[in-house]
């Protein structure tokens, strides 16, 4: 049996001032036939697995791309097209397949092109044809379009967010296919619209145990794989929104299983939803904190890089100059000058330096501090997503009257705490860290935490679902519509 793998991915928010281009994908992740081959990142952890599992049960691999770029704004059409080119350029090269395996994002938006996932796979079902397998891993902050569900045998979500199980479902997918390949019964997919618009965090109740519900029906009645698509908030699409995915033998079944939990989620929508507090409410809230317990952790959500935001707004950072707060570190900036600066001055140097707010309006305004350079390194990382790495580039660490500050010169998000750590700075002795992340710090920082808690400050991603200005979803959704089953002919939600 002969496998084709391939990575094309990035999270696209079509909000964000920051375009997506060529250099994206190539300059953070991008590798050609060989991906498979190299250190876990994000984009190559599933093609690592096919591999690995192609190659032990004696089929034979062929490998195009793996390239996955930092989420941003709107992909210019060019980049897409010639990554797309090449994926499809190795594919034909490689005809005759049996399988083809496929890792995409499901949230990529590019210039004319709404739906890049569907275009992709329908692309790749046009050369192979209809009796070559075709399966997908996408990411849960996906959109989940009637294109993608039509041209794929499969499609296979990940289930926990932050996303610590990217190299799980990877196995998942290629057994479904696989199978279904050496066997000719071809799977189904069935989705279930639950008409939300919103963030869902795995790791808390009651969203812990309704992963695990979805699980159970796995390997039982023929239904092969239960998702949930949360969605990704930020992508002005018509698909936007939460969906039920079933991956069975027999479409009804699927399609009713699907039908039944896209309803029990819906009933948990309030009880689902995260508490945000105020800058002050959260600094406050550190500052209170009993001593040598950890730091309290806050989650800097608006100014998130894992939805597009810069990670360079100055919102809580100025609140904490202002109020005079000590033993805090905060990160990550994205501020490749202030590195650079600080890299001249070297370590031990103090002078005046403009941080942050230098993207745009989202950004709020720099914040002129004078500060001591404590760390600097001339190729930081942290540890990634489903034990991947992570580059941050040349990077420092300031201080400021007790105010500890980390600079990067990759946008990147805070996922683990060597992202602070690998500069030389503590965390266990600091009242409180704020992280710029919405969710994907929580696996790595909650063993380190004292209590995590996530603050709605300004910036490109605020956490106001209802007021999102979408122009292309057509069906009502909730919070903006209190019911939006009302009217229907069905009071379920609906494939």
């Amino acid at each position: 049996m002969k496998i084709f793998i391939a990575t094309l991915a990035t999270e696209t928010n079509t909000f964000a001032p920051l375009p997506t281009g060529l250099a994206a994908f190539k300059e953070k992740e991008y590798f050609r036939r060989d991906g498979s081959r190299q250190p876990p990142r994000i984009g190559n952890i599933p093609l690592i697995e096919w591999r690995r599992l192609a190659e032990r049960d004696g089929h034979e691999v062929a490998e195009s791309i793996s390239t996955f770029a930092q989420p941003g704004g709107t992909t210019l059409r060019g980049a897409y097209e010639q990554l797309r080119g090449e994926l499809l350029e190795d594919l034909r090269a490689a005809m005759p397949v049996d399988v083809v395996l496929l890792f995409l994002h499901g949230a990529m938006v590019a210039e004319g092109y709404d739906d890049c996932e569907g275009d992709t796979i329908a692309r790749v079902r046009e050369i192979v044809g209809p009796q070559a397998l075709v399966g997908v891993e996408l990411d849960l902050h996906c959109h989940l379009t009637e294109e993608m569900r039509k041209e794929a045998d499969a499609l296979v979500l990940f289930k926990e967010y932050p996303h610590t199980d990217i190299g799980e479902r990877a196995p998942e997918l290629y057994d479904i296919c696989v199978d279904a390949a050496r066997t000719g019964r071809r799977p189904v997919t069935a989705y279930a619209d639950c008409r939300m618009v919103s963030m869902w965090r795995t790791s808390l109740p009651p969203m812990r145990a309704f992963v695990e519900r979805m699980r159970s029906f796995e390997g039982r009645d023929g239904i092969l794989n239960v998702g949930l698509g949360h969605g990704f908030p930020w992508g002005d699409v018509a698909e936007v929104g939460a969906q039920m995915v079933v991956v069975g033998e027999d479409e009804a079944k699927a399609a009713a299983l699907a039908d039944k939990l896209a309803g029990e989620f819906f009933d948990l929508r309030e009880a689902t939803g995260t508490a945000f507090d105020t800058i002050d409410e959260a600094i406050d809230r550190g500052l209170g904190g009993p001593a040598g317990a950890g730091p309290l952790v806050l989650a800097d959500v608006a100014d998130n890089a894992g939805a597009g935001a810069a990670s360079d707004s100055t919102f809580i950072l100025r609140r904490l100059v202002e109020r005079g707060v000590r033993d805090v570190a905060t990160g990550l900036y994205w501020d490749p000058l202030a590195v650079e600066i600080c890299r001249e001055a070297g370590i031990g140097a103090s002078f005046d330096l403009r941080i942050g707010g230098k993207v745009g309006p989202a950004s709020g305004q720099p914040v002129d501090l004078r500060v001591t350079v404590r760390g600097l390194s001339e190729a930081h990382d942290q540890g990634g997503l489903s034990g991947g790495r992570q580059p941050l580039g040349p990077s420092a660490w300031v201080e400021h009257e007790g105010i500890h500050i980390v600079l990067v010169t990759i946008r990147q998000q805070a996922f683990a705490p060597d992202g602070f750590t690998g500069l030389g700075l503590t965390l266990g002795d600091k009242a409180f860290v704020v992280v710029k992340s919405m969710q994907h710090f929580h696996a790595a920082f909650a063993p380190v935490a004292r209590e995590i808690r996530y603050v709605a400050a300004p910036g490109a991603v605020p956490p106001d679902y209802a007021a999102i200005p979408f122009t292309k979803r057509t069906q009502p959704f909730w919070p903006k519509v209190a019911d939006p089953f009302a009217g229907s002919n069905s009071t379920e939600p609906a494939r």
